[in-house]
């Protein structure tokens, strides 16, 4: 009985670090996984370098053709891309 009393604090420790941590963190994840789903030609995105660029073409699965100025165009991974800045309207 005593022994169960000494886990109670470690249990409410971890209860409170996965509300506070873990849980937040995953709903994170799983947002930009969802913005990077949706990228579609002619997003304006922002990616981890800090380059600001359009999508021209959504290649592979996992990769995007953004155009950084007029003519230059680089392949960027999916996951690199921090945030979109305007979202296109879908195609009709």
């Amino acid at each position: 009985m005593e022994a169960i009393g000494q886990f109670i604090p470690l249990i409410l420790i971890f209860a409170i670090m996965y509300f506070l941590l873990i849980r937040p963190q995953q709903k994170k994840v799983k947002e930009h996984a969802a913005m990077v789903e949706a990228l579609r030609r002619g997003d304006q995105i922002v990616t981890q370098g800090g380059l600001i660029g359009k999508v021209s073409k959504v290649k592979e699965e996992n990769e995007v053709e953004v155009e950084l100025a007029e003519g230059v165009k680089v392949r960027v991974v999916k996951s690199t891309i921090a945030q979109v800045l305007n979202k296109t309207e879908p195609a009709k």
